[in-house]
């Protein structure tokens, strides 16, 4: 068979999903690439993960064409167990680092996450050697690893191999803020980057803190942070956790206006200027909100 994979998205990061339905039909012998609006496919996957973009333009000359993601609104679609549990096909995108998931779902039903409605509680996934096959460096794809002890077995087999981790989806501050020994076991883990938090209400801020502080107390070292910070209407509150977070030596807030996962709504434009504004560095640090106001 001829496969084609439609990375609908577009983005520069890899697609987990083609990547292992590209693995599957190699190993089925079929030939496997991106789809062109002119090849000749029996069979095309379209995957998207953001509902805003548009697939207008994805015409091809097969109708025998399988559409799934969280970009159509589709929470239903999975792939089958030997696909999901398959070795990506990293050759696809030429990526360097492991990507995968150890835990699926989420303990926590925040209102403006689909996490909850997609994939439900936490539960065990799988472990590195699944999806990692000697790569110096691995990324977490997660929602909430430090929820589950899975997780965190994970996190210590890639301390145990020497690979570096990005937790890309942020990790739970309280959760690290209430156990010495994930503050530990964090502070052990080697990094690409960063570690990623959230702070997405005032009521995480302690928490963001004490993390923070715990973290470069075990490691004995000022470790860098990267801090998403949720948007919404309020722009007040948001801007309160932006500046809790400029405050704190080597700590970037990350803003990110809320998008509504159901429609294709763009965020309001005082949303995205704050965005602007706190995202842009060299601005963030020589200029007030109020001045770029």
């Amino acid at each position: 068979m001829n496969i084609g994979l439609v990375d609908v998205d577009g983005h520069n990061f890899p697609n987990l999903v083609l990547m292992k339905l590209s693995a599957y039909h190699k190993l089925q012998n079929d030939n496997v690439e991106f789809a062109t609006i002119l090849g000749d496919y029996d069979l095309i996957y379209m995957s998207k993960v953001f509902t805003f973009t548009s697939d207008e333009n994805n015409i091809y000359v097969t109708n025998n064409i399988k559409r799934g993601g969280t970009g159509y609104n589709d929470y239903d679609t999975v792939l089958p167990y030997n696909i999901e549990h398959i070795m990506p096909d990293y050759s696809l995108y030429s990526t360097e680092e492991a990507i995968g998931f150890a835990t699926r779902g989420c303990p926590n039903k925040c209102k403006w996450c689909v996490v909850p409605k997609k994939e439900g509680s936490i539960r065990q996934n799988a472990d590195i050697y699944e999806f990692w096959n000697g790569q110096k460096d691995l990324i977490f794809l997660d929602n909430n690893i430090l929820a589950h002890e899975h997780g965190l077995v994970q996190i210590e087999n890639t301390i145990k191999e020497g690979i570096k981790i990005d937790c890309n989806q942020g990790l739970d501050a309280r959760i690290i803020a209430k156990d010495i020994n994930i503050q530990k076991l964090l502070a052990r883990a080697k990094w690409s980057k960063y570690i990623r938090l959230a702070c997405d209400t005032k009521s995480q801020m302690e928490s963001v803190s004490i993390a923070i502080e715990k973290i470069r107390e075990y490691a004995g070292r000022n470790v860098p942070f990267f801090v998403y910070t949720l948007i919404t209407d309020d722009i007040d509150d948001a801007l309160e956790r932006i500046y809790f977070l400029r405050n704190m030596k080597y700590v970037d807030p990350f803003a990110q206006p809320y998008r509504d996962f159901t429609s294709n709504k763009e965020p309001p434009r005082e949303q995205k200027r704050l965005a602007r504004w706190c995202n842009r560095r060299a601005i963030f640090r020589s200029v007030e909100w109020k001045d770029y106001k």
